[in-house]
């Protein structure tokens, strides 16, 4: 199925969007002449954190809009793409930038800033001048979605 030139898959009854389609990053087509971030702290990250802070749901959890198939989770997202096997398409530099700040690389993403105050608006009083996740938070999320890899999804 094909929307204009945009792929589309069915699943479960939904359509699924490539991330392109939507303006999200993850999808492989952005890889080109994609930006890189360096570490935001010295302390490496933390897979097991980063899975854990990536499955909050209280916290804006990447599982909203993503799936990853090597999870037992019900009710994945699917607005954003895949990810699984993103380790193999992302150095940690360039998901470090997606997870910082999705805009940076494409304005019209729908993927929140997690460590990012900048042209927010409509943000509630409680949570004004507050990133999502830490420095060290980005870091643990990174090191998880590095282990996301085809072989892992299998």
């Amino acid at each position: 199925m094909t929307e204009g030139s945009v792929p589309v898959a069915r699943r479960h009854g939904h359509i699924r969007w490539p991330g392109a389609a939507i303006g999200l990053f993850l999808s492989g087509a952005a890889a080109a002449g994609a930006q890189s971030l360096p570490p935001l702290t010295e302390v490496a990250g933390d897979p097991a954190r980063g899975e854990a802070l990536l499955r909050d749901m209280g916290r804006a959890s990447c599982l909203i809009c993503h799936e990853i198939s090597q999870l037992d989770e019900k009710d994945m997202g699917e607005i954003g793409p895949l990810l699984d096997g993103v380790a193999e398409r992302y150095d940690a530099g360039e998901l470090r930038a997606r997870v910082a700040d999705a805009r940076t690389l494409n304005p019209d993403t729908m993927m929140p800033p997690y460590y990012s105050l900048d042209g927010l608006a409509g943000v509630a009083r409680a949570y004004r001048g507050q990133t999502i996740y830490s420095a060290q938070e980005v870091e643990d999320v990174v090191a998880f979605l590095l282990t996301l890899t085809d072989e892992a999804a299998q």
